[in-house]
């Protein structure tokens, strides 16, 4: 698996011509030796060096949420898979990378999305994905367009090593108290 600051995770990788080519089917074949080697639950070709519009996926029955339209998802493969935001809620919940192992952080996503996609054997695909099948979705496509989760993250405060963050919340440590805002510092002349 490619780790952050290869520069193949930042680029914009391109549209496959031909679904069905024997080269993609080599292809996902890879990613899947390599996604289950690691463990995870998603991969994009660029994590494996290769810069073209494919993804796998899958969500396991102990990650779904509880939306209705969420579930276990065997692991599939999508070739210049798209998607659309439908409504405007969002979550946010922490996400870990192949890509940057042993790292987690919180990250807003969209919780229903439309995907449209082709398979490696050529059927259509268009459809409507939830929870934490939107999340994996989105995380994947993102790496297709160069982008890392850390680039989706607003607050650092929750970013961190996964035994540390899992420690922490153990101890269930306050909150920090927010910088004092200009109201709240005493003036002082110059």
């Amino acid at each position: 698996i490619v780790r952050a600051g290869d520069p193949v995770l930042r680029r914009v990788a391109a549209p496959v011509t031909d679904p069905t080519a024997p080269d993609i089917a080599e292809l996902v074949r890879d990613m899947e030796a390599s996604l289950a080697e690691a463990g995870g639950i998603g991969l994009a070709a660029p994590q494996i060096g290769v810069s073209e519009r494919v993804i796998l996926i899958s969500v396991p029955a102990t990650r779904m949420t509880d939306d209705p339209e969420d579930g276990p998802l065997a692991l599939t493969a999508l070739v210049n898979p798209a998607l659309t935001p439908i409504g405007d809620d969002r979550a946010v919940a922490a996400e870990g990378c192949l890509s940057i192992p042993g790292l987690r952080g919180e990250v807003e996503r969209w919780i229903r999305v439309r995907l449209t996609a082709v398979t490696p054997e050529g059927w259509a695909v268009d459809t409507v994905m939830a929870g934490m099948r939107a999340r994996v979705l989105q995380h994947e496509v993102d790496h297709l367009d160069g982008i890392l989760y850390l680039d989706r993250m607003t607050d650092f405060t929750r970013f961190g090593y996964v035994e540390e963050l899992i420690e922490a919340d153990m101890r269930e440590v306050p909150p920090r108290p927010s910088p004092a805002t200009q109201e709240d510092v005493p003036h002082q002349e110059a």
